[in-house]
C-alpha cells in the first residue's frame, strides 16, 4: 500500500465483488520458520507479502537459509535442518511482528550461538516476560529491558530440558515459543492452556513430519525430532477478512465473496459473534489447504443488533476486536465485551484506542479494565489517532463507511505490516477511502 500517513474515509457505495485477501500472517510466519528448519526444499504459496512476514524471512536468510522468491507470494525455502542455522552478523530486526519475535525467542534459545532480537517502536514496548519466563524454566538465558520489553538478548549454548507448563494467560505465541524450544529440549515438553488458542504451530509441525500430540488447550512433543520438507498453501487471512465481513454487514446493499479464507476453529470467534448479531455470512466451497480448513465466505448486508459477547469466544477473536467494535457502532442496541484485558497489550491498547476513537465520532463507550460497552448511534466526522496500529486504522476505515462526514485516520503506514494493498482493495469494492 501507499506509505501515506493518513486516510480520508467517507461513506461509499454498496460493497460488491469477489476479493482475494492476502495470505494468513500467522501461517506465513510459521511456514517460513519450519521450512528453514526442515531437511529438504519446501515451496510456500500464498505467502503474505507484508512487512512483518518479510522481516521473518529476512531473519532466516541472515541465519544462513537460502530463500528464493520466484514470484510474489511464493517462497522456495532450502531448509538447513534443525541444527543448521548460523549466527547472524548483528541484531535481527523483527519489525512490528510480535509473532516473529516471540516464536524466534523459543527457536533461538536452543542454538549454539548468541542472538539479539529487536523491533520497531511499537514492538519495543510489548511485554516479553510471558515468553522469556517459561523459556528460562527450560534452561534458556534471555535478557530483556528492566521492564521486560525488547530487545531480547539470547545467550546460545544452553542445554534445554522439556517442561510441563500451564500458561497463566492463554497465548498462541507463548505456547508456540515453548513448543519450538521443545524441539531442541531433552525429554518431553507439554503446554496446557486455560482456554484453547490457535493451533497453527501444532498443525504445521505435524505437516512437517513432527510427532506431536495436540487437542484444544493442550500440546505435547518430544525433543530431538527432525522436520521433513513439505509444500504449504497459505489460506487467506481471517483477521484481514474480518474488516470486509463487517463492512459488507453494515453497508446497505452490499454483497462480497471472500475467496479461500482460513477457518481455523481457534481463529473464528468473530464469525460466531457476527452471526449472533444477525450477520448474513455463508460458507461455500470448503477445503483443506496446508492442514488448515478454508472456505469462501459470502457476506451480505444485514441489520445487526448488539449482544453480550460470550467470554468463551474472546480467545478465538482477540485480533478481531477492532473490527467487532466497528460492527457494534452500527448495530441496534449496546454491545458488551468482557474478559478481553489482553487487548490492552497488543500493538496498542486497543480497548482504549477504539473507545477513544468511537467517542471522537460521537458515540458513548463505557470502558472497563477488561472490556467495554459500545452504545451505537450516528457516526459523525472526526480525526482518529490509530497509534500506528494497523487494525485500529482499518477498523475506522470500515466504521467510516457509515459516517455522516469525513473521518481522517492518522498514522496508517503500519497497515502494510499485515495487509498490503488494503486501501486499493477496499476502494475497488466500493469503500470511500482516499490516501
Amino acid at each position: 500500500m501507499s506509505q501515506s500517513q493518513h486516510w480520508i474515509a467517507t461513506a461509499g457505495q454498496p460493497l460488491r465483488g469477489t476479493l482475494e485477501i492476502p495470505g494468513d500472517k500467522s501461517v506465513s510466519h510459521r511456514s517460513v520458520m519450519l521450512a528453514a528448519l526442515a531437511d529438504g526444499v519446501s515451496t510456500i504459496d500464498g505467502f503474505l507479502e507484508g512487512e512483518d512476514t518479510r522481516a521473518t524471512a529476512a531473519i532466516f536468510a541472515r541465519l544462513g537459509v537460502r530463500i528464493e522468491t520466484p514470484s510474489p507470494s511464493r517462497r522456495i525455502v532450502h531448509g538447513v535442518g534443525v541444527d543448521g542455522l548460523k549466527a547472524a552478523d548483528g541484531p535481527l530486526d523483527c519489525g512490528n511482528a510480535g509473532t516473529g519475535m516471540r516464536l524466534l525467542a523459543g527457536l533461538l534459545a536452543a542454538q549454539p550461538f548468541d542472538s539479539v532480537l529487536v523491533g520497531d517502536e511499537s514492538l519495543s514496548k510489548r511485554p516479553m516476560r510471558r515468553v522469556t519466563g517459561p523459556l528460562a524454566q527450560m534452561g534458556a538465558k534471555i535478557e530483556t529491558q528492566e521492564d521486560g520489553t525488547p530487545p531480547l538478548r539470547i545467550h546460545g549454548g544452553q542445554r534445554l530440558a522439556g517442561i510441563d507448563y500451564t500458561l497463566p494467560v492463554a497465548s498462541a505465541q507463548v505456547k508456540s515459543a515453548i513448543l519450538l524450544a521443545g524441539l531442541y529440549a531433552h525429554g518431553e515438553t507439554s503446554v496446557a492452556e486455560p482456554h484453547p488458542t490457535r493451533d497453527y504451530t501444532e498443525r504445521m509441525l505435524s505437516a512437517f513430519g513432527v510427532d506431536i500430540e495436540f487437542s484444544p488447550g493442550h500440546a505435547r512433543l518430544r525433543g530431538g525430532q527432525r522436520l521433513r520438507a513439505t509444500d504449504i498453501a497459505v489460506p487467506a487471512d481471517f483477521s484481514s477478512s474480518a474488516f470486509f465481513l463487517v463492512a459488507a454487514s453494515i453497508v446497505p446493499g452490499s454483497e462480497l465473496r471472500l475467496r479461500a479464507v482460513g477457518l481455523n476453529p481457534r481463529r473464528t470467534g468473530l464469525l460466531h459473534a457476527l452471526r449472533l448479531m444477525g450477520a448474513d455470512i455463508v460458507e461455500e466451497n470448503p477445503a483443506i489447504h496446508g492442514g488448515e480448513p478454508v472456505a469462501d465466505l459470502v457476506v451480505r448486508h444485514a441489520p445487526l443488533h448488539g449482544i453480550e459477547v460470550p467470554e468463551a469466544l474472546v480467545p478465538d477473536m482477540i485480533d478481531e476486536f477492532p473490527a467487532l467494535f466497528a460492527a457494534a457502532a452500527c448495530a441496534e442496541g449496546p454491545t458488551v465485551v468482557r474478559g478481553a484485558a489482553e487487548l490492552r497489550v497488543k500493538e496498542s491498547d486497543r480497548l482504549a484506542a477504539m473507545a477513544t476513537g468511537l467517542r471522537t465520532l460521537g458515540l458513548r463507550v463505557d470502558e472497563t479494565p477488561d472490556g467495554a460497552t459500545i452504545h451505537p448511534g450516528e457516526l459523525a466526522a472526526g480525526t482518529i489517532e490509530s497509534h500506528g496500529d494497523h487494525r485500529i486504522a482499518m477498523a475506522f476505515a470500515v466504521a467510516a463507511q457509515r459516517s455522516t462526514g469525513e473521518v481522517r485516520v492518522e498514522d496508517v503506514a503500519n497497515v502494510a505490516t499485515s495487509f498490503p494493498g488494503f486501501d486499493s482493495l477496499a476502494r475497488g469494492c466500493g469503500f470511500g477511502l482516499a490516501s
